[in-house]
């Protein structure tokens, strides 16, 4: 049985066909057939000459659906515009959705950017002006301008014939805005509050006045929580007057949780993961400081280990454990860093933070307990030395438990300091970690080393 995607792919070579061979009636034919996810799947992978062809095909009102379905980055579809006539790409930025049209124009150069605004009408000019004063990554940034707002002074009759006037150009009508003088929110309704009342009853007498809003400066990260935890299909955006801006929709919130979880990852790793880049040495550029760091870190270890160079050559089979034991308790820190930060993004209680650090102390000593034994056990059957067996089992679990209490305190200290708990990388973790279990390790082996002795 063909599946969806087998069947666009079909789709996909016919439409290449027809641009090949210049049938333009049946290009239009099967493009307007797709969803406009797929056509603008199939825009981004054609060549800049096809994409000329689709140009001359499709009026900009028609292209612009599509437009608003691409998954690629703002930088490259601004790109799109460079090979469009300015009059076309001005039209067709008109049509899109006015977060979409935002986040594209507010990555073109500054020259095409007036080239841009001053082939569209006013209105629209002006609203995209508004929109790229707001800062990045904010609710301002992050909203639509297209949503239904209605008085609530009106009647259902009348509300329901301006819904029915504006339906075509909002973005969403889950939800209906009331407003009250000077467009300050007072309320929201639905759809079905308008047909389930007689058309003579007054909006104010049946919204739901108790409005969850945010304002235009707030932070994506928290409008994505308040969307996730309320289950919003939209959020409405208020001046710091209460005057409704627009609306965040769900569609963008799905966006920018796949951006913050992208992000989060890179910090984990230590590098960016959005990097496109093809030039090594701006790779270089952007990966090298942090490797830097690192680096000092490690040397860090290496003096630890200097330092100890009389234990390890009175008992030279010490040196074997080392990498076992920091790669261990390194290991570990990551594990628990990984639950801190996904613990600190998805709660902001206090008592929350708090049973974290009470459960990792617990976590840590019972896997430090675990772990020490069983090597202990390991290390007694191999090397048949009780008391090497010892020091590495005790130098493994006070090694994890301490990596372990670090991977999280770590992370929630930066938070209440004000800094991104992701940066907290893996890596840093695991370079942190090195050096705390050969400090614990080689601590353990010259006090027994004075107590008992020992060789192997």
């Amino acid at each position: 049985m063909i599946t969806l995607q087998e069947q666009v792919e079909v789709v996909f070579d016919d439409l290449k066909q027809s641009l090949f061979e210049n049938k333009r009636t049946k290009f239009r034919t099967d493009f307007f057939e797709l969803h406009p996810f797929d056509q603008g799947r199939f825009f981004s992978d054609l060549e800049p000459d096809d994409r000329r062809k689709v140009y001359e095909y499709l009026t900009p009102v028609e292209l612009s659906d599509a437009f608003d379905e691409l998954e690629d980055e703002p930088i490259e579809i601004a790109e799109f515009l460079d090979e469009m006539q300015p009059r076309y790409a001005a039209r067709l930025l008109s049509a899109m959705f006015a977060d979409n049209e935002a986040d594209i124009l507010g990555v073109v150069h500054a020259d095409k950017l007036e080239e841009l605004l001053n082939y569209m009408n006013p209105v629209d000019s002006s609203r995209v002006r508004q929109l790229l004063k707001y800062k990045d990554e904010t609710a301002g940034a992050l909203m639509t301008t297209e949503f239904i707002s209605v008085s609530s002074g009106m009647t259902v009759g009348l509300a329901m014939a301006q819904v029915k006037r504006e339906a075509q150009q909002a973005e969403t009508i889950s939800y209906i805005y009331v407003t009250k003088e000077d467009q300050k929110l007072d309320g929201v309704i639905s759809v079905k509050d308008l047909i389930v009342n007689s058309d003579d009853t007054l909006i104010e007498s049946f919204m739901n006045s108790n409005v969850i809003s945010v304002n235009v400066n707030e932070d994506q990260e928290e409008i994505a929580e308040q969307i996730r935890d309320y289950n919003f299909v939209a959020l409405p955006v208020v001046n710091d007057n209460e005057q409704i801006k627009g609306i965040v929709t769900v569609d963008d919130i799905i966006d920018v949780i796949d951006e913050e979880s992208a992000e989060d990852y890179s910090k984990l790793a230590g590098i960016n993961t959005e990097e496109t880049t093809n030039n090594p040495w701006i790779a270089v550029r952007n990966r090298l400081p942090w490797l830097i760091i690192l680096l000092f870190l490690g040397m860090l270890s290496a003096a630890l280990i200097s330092h100890f160079e009389g234990v390890l050559s009175k008992v030279s089979v010490l040196a074997i454990f080392i990498s076992l034991i920091t790669g261990t308790a390194g290991n570990a820190g990551t594990q628990s860093l990984a639950v801190a930060i996904r613990r600190i993004a998805t709660s902001d209680e206090e008592h929350a933070l708090w049973k974290l650090i009470l459960n990792e102390i617990v976590t840590g000593l019972l896997i430090g307990f675990l772990t020490g034994t069983t090597v202990f056990l390991i290390v007694l059957i191999w090397q048949k030395n009780l008391v090497l067996g010892s020091v590495v089992g005790l130098a493994m679990a006070g090694a994890i438990f301490v990596a372990n209490l670090a991977g999280s305190l770590i992370p929630i200290g930066m938070e209440k300091i004000g800094v991104d708990p992701a940066v907290a990388s893996g890596p840093f973790i695991s370079t942190l970690s090195d050096l705390t279990s050969i400090l614990i390790y080689f601590n353990i082996a010259s006090l027994c080393l004075k107590m008992f002795g020992f060789g192997g």
